[in-house]
């Protein structure tokens, strides 16, 4: 009987028992997916990647080459995860003490990216489409569109959906450079007009 599976995998990748995998999905050299993982449609995941058990990654899901995703990670649709970014699941890890009963919850909303060698310290949400730049250590929550750069990282400006710095005049108002999409900025926070 010929394989009924809608997924590719490279030969040397690892899929455990109880995965869910959706059609379309590329998993690619020296990676594994973990027990009972929900990946998305036309997800794309790169060499040496770890997907802890249970994560759930939305559709269209880009994960770059040595991305680490660890249980309690959710990241919603056309999320973009950048080359050795990494996720952390325990605020206050020791090898001696087991803490897998405190794991950590993470959202990723869609749309977001996260730049590469970056972290996102475990309990803190990033916002739609907010941009978190090459080698940013997350402490706290992102807002929706928001652009956060350095280590902690905080927040220098704004995003529009097409990756684009937002520059918003003194109604509050700004125009995509390549979508012409207008945004509005109101009481520090940011949506599409």
């Amino acid at each position: 009987m010929p394989d009924e599976k809608k997924y590719f995998a490279h030969p040397s990748a690892i899929i455990d028992e109880g995965c869910e995998i959706g059609e379309g999905t590329k998993i690619w050299h020296f990676s594994h997916i973990m027990p009972n993982c929900k990946i998305g449609e036309r997800c794309n995941i790169g060499q040496n990647v770890v997907i802890s058990p249970e994560v759930v990654l939305g559709k269209n899901v880009k994960v770059q080459n040595n991305v680490s995703i660890y249980t309690g990670v959710i990241c919603e649709d056309d999320v973009f995860l950048g080359p050795s970014m990494v996720f952390t699941n325990v605020t206050n890890p020791r090898s001696a003490v087991n803490r897998k009963n405190q794991y950590s919850k993470t959202l990723v909303k869609k749309g977001a990216s996260i730049g590469a060698n970056s972290t996102v310290v475990c309990g803190h949400d990033i916002g739609q489409f907010a941009f978190i730049g090459a080698g940013a250590v997350v402490t706290k929550n992102v807002p929706d569109y928001a652009l956060v750069i350095g280590n902690p990282a905080r927040q220098t400006g704004w995003m529009s959906e097409y990756g684009h710095k937002l520059n918003f005049d003194k109604n509050g108002e700004a125009v995509c450079l390549e979508s012409g999409e207008k945004y509005v900025l109101k009481n520090g926070f940011v949506k599409k007009a």
